[in-house]
């Protein structure tokens, strides 16, 4: 850059520096900063969500036993970028750094997420696009806030606000992904960084609008669930049986994630190999169990529509709580919320059918957010999600469904990282 222009752009950031004067309003230059941050993270969720949606579709071809070859291969491809461009890391290390690098999310680990989640997700495994998403809009908020000299909350309050908008964009939900990115930074049962609320909501706001327009997304649940009908207090007690069911399998997939990554590290190998091993056993479940394919957002609906035998569905849920294990275990990148949500709607459908009597689709929402809640410790943005997911919309039930998973999930939470400071 020459010296005229980074003359020019030093006396800009200077006058952004000064504050508003005569300003009556609430509205000052960090909004415009919020907003900025949300319109990139629209784009970019926007354009990674393109991409995925054009792989899966060229990749959907590969059937019956060709997704063995298929997914062992994009293993091995996915293993090699990290391999060689750098390890983007998981959700905890996000968290990590929120929490004690200063709120900065690095960049630099962006081409790696990017590239290996787009491989691992499109062709078929068992973890969604909500952790890249995050991590990459997280680190553009982190971009913009060193660009104009942020530092301290600020500059931590502009990282949040970009995971925000990336959740916010997946799931169309801003209330929910606002308040997501602040539950995922769990500390004492409480919203630790509650100063960056209000930089998530603008941010989610912005984010949505971009990214509708991008993908032409609609107002409306995305997951076709029975219509239902409140019928007393006894509906309340079934939400907290429900999630009591779910948490239970909350600890079941916790158990078996432990169990592989037991067996992954049992000996040090390349992580090439770890992923190639994973795109094998993936591809096997996946040729015996089609819907245990990819991260659930297609399938759930399918699921919901289908009629399935109560064996077919016991074996659904158990292989598909091992591809999500043997997904996060192996080194395959991607995130675990909407995967976790198909096990609950798998969760309910069963208990209809060992109790049809029961409203299914109660039992449905009440599962899936209680096996969400009891993993990824975040009950109050879970409930607003599911409720604009689904289109259920009483709110009570939800929470208390979320709320039993939460207080009984293990003391030792599944994301290391969201334990408290010593």
């Amino acid at each position: 850059m020459k010296l005229k222009q980074r003359r020019k752009l030093v006396t800009y950031l200077n006058i952004l520096d000064q504050p508003v004067r005569f300003n009556p309003f609430v509205f000052s230059r960090t909004f415009l900063l919020w907003a900025l941050t949300g319109l990139l993270g629209g784009v970019i969720a926007g354009v990674y969500w393109i991409g995925i949606e054009f792989l899966t579709h060229q990749l959907t071809f590969f059937t019956g036993w060709q997704v063995i070859p298929l997914m062992a291969t994009c293993g091995l491809i996915a293993g090699l970028i990290i391999h060689f461009i750098g390890d983007p890391g998981e959700i905890h290390l996000i968290v990590n750094n929120i929490k004690f690098n200063k709120g900065k999310l690095d960049p630099k680990n962006n081409p790696s997420m990017v590239l290996s989640s787009l491989l691992c997700i499109s062709s078929g495994g068992s973890l969604g696009p909500e952790a890249p998403l995050i991590q990459v809009t997280g680190s553009t908020g982190t971009w913009i806030g060193k660009l104009f000299r942020l530092k301290g909350e600020a500059l931590r309050s502009l990282s949040i606000a970009g995971m925000a908008s990336g959740f916010t964009a997946l799931f169309g939900a801003p209330l929910g992904g606002s308040l997501f990115s602040l539950e995922i930074l769990h500390h004492k049962h409480a919203v630790e960084y509650y100063k960056a609320i209000m930089p998530a909501f603008v941010a989610s706001c912005f984010s949505y609008l971009v990214f509708a327009l991008i993908v032409h997304l609609g107002l409306g649940p995305i997951w076709d669930l029975s219509a239902y009908e409140y019928s007393g207090l006894f509906d309340f007690g079934y939400a907290v049986l429900f999630g009591s069911v779910g948490a239970a399998f909350g600890w079941a997939f916790i158990f078996c994630t432990k169990f592989f990554k037991t067996l992954f590290e049992k000996r040090p190998i390349p992580i090439y190999i770890k992923t190639l091993i994973g795109g094998v056993l993936l591809g096997v479940i996946a040729f015996y169990f089609p819907i245990t394919r990819y991260f659930g957002h297609h399938e759930i609906n399918t699921l919901l529509k289908g009629e399935f035998s109560l064996t077919l569905l016991f074996s659904i849920l158990f292989f598909k709580i091992v591809a999500i294990s043997i997904t996060v275990t192996s080194g395959w990148r991607g995130g675990f919320i909407i995967p976790l949500f198909f096990v609950g709607s798998v969760l309910g459908l069963i208990i209809n059918h060992l109790f049809p009597s029961v409203n299914v689709t109660l039992a449905i929402v009440s599962c899936m957010a209680a096996i969400n809640a009891c993993v990824t410790r975040t009950p109050m943005s879970t409930t607003i999600l599911l409720a604009t997911l689904t289109g259920f919309g009483h709110l009570i039930p939800i929470l208390f469904a979320s709320l039993t998973g939460y207080f009984l999930a293990p003391r030792r939470p599944f994301i290391a990282s969201q334990m408290e400071e010593e």
